[in-house]
């Protein structure tokens, strides 16, 4: 028994480590649940909800329930506009598959952000600064697809981001006064989101909603400079768009936090 104190006090886990064993079991049946929920609706696929699961458990476990509803917050803003004026883009041919997003383009736009704040898991003086990266990634991730989503449907011209000469709607690179203005919108209710969940402070509201509006025209020059001629793929170039916000929102906190 003696010999045994030191021993349990050798093995006990610090106190961050304790509160992550304790917050792993309602992580998993959350973000399952979650994952079988945006099945369900059709809003994924088999191995989109995989994917989703898995990035919703690592922003889970690294920012609390906080962090659990600014993805949820992303899945309903992305859906909404998905679904407004569907016959329109299945006659423009931009539609999404009635079966949902698959893993790639889950992982296009939200892996990012899970990959930002995960090491806010294992080092939680990080988080402050982490935080506003992961949340400039999603509410990026927000924003270009609203934008896009509803500048097909709504939007009745369409203008190539690098020279503003008219293409026609939901051509890659377009921009229309519509979308930009329903992408800023977008990144504004994630930014506010963030902010009233604890995630960012004030300051980080701001930083958080110039990332994402930024990494939203950033997407657009992407898709006119490379994925139109293309060169790259629409997944790609929403990966580079949701880091070069997640950048932004990471030196905006050193500059400005």
């Amino acid at each position: 028994m003696i010999l045994s104190l030191p021993l349990c006090a050798a093995v006990a886990l610090p106190p961050e480590w304790q509160e992550l064993t304790l917050r792993v079991p309602a992580a998993v049946g959350i973000t399952t649940g979650f994952a079988l929920l945006a099945r369900g609706l059709r809003g994924v696929t088999n191995r989109g909800a995989l994917a989703g699961a898995l990035v919703t458990l690592l922003v889970f476990l690294a920012a609390g329930t906080p962090g659990f509803l600014a993805i949820l917050m992303v899945f309903v803003l992305t859906t909404a506009a998905t679904q407004v004026g569907y016959s329109r883009k299945v006659q423009l041919g931009t539609a999404e598959l009635r079966t949902g997003r698959n893993a790639r383009q889950v992982f296009a736009n939200l892996l990012v952000s899970a990959l930002v704040v995960t090491p806010a898991i294992f080092f939680p003086e990080s988080r402050r600064f982490l935080f506003v990266g992961a949340c400039a990634s999603l509410a990026e991730a927000a924003a270009d697809t609203v934008s896009s989503e509803l500048g097909q449907v709504l939007g009745k011209n369409a203008y190539l981001v690098t020279n503003l000469q008219p293409v026609p709607v939901g051509q890659n690179g377009g921009i229309s006064v519509v979308g930009t203005f329903s992408g800023m919108v977008a990144a504004f209710l994630m930014a506010f989101s963030c902010w009233w969940l604890h995630l960012v402070s004030p300051t980080g509201f701001v930083i958080v909603l110039i990332s994402a509006v930024l990494g939203m025209f950033f997407d657009s020059l992407l898709g006119a400079t490379i994925e139109r001629p293309g060169r790259l793929g629409n997944n790609s170039v929403n990966f580079l768009s949701t880091t070069f916000a997640a950048s932004i929102g990471l030196i905006g906190t050193l500059l400005f936090e």
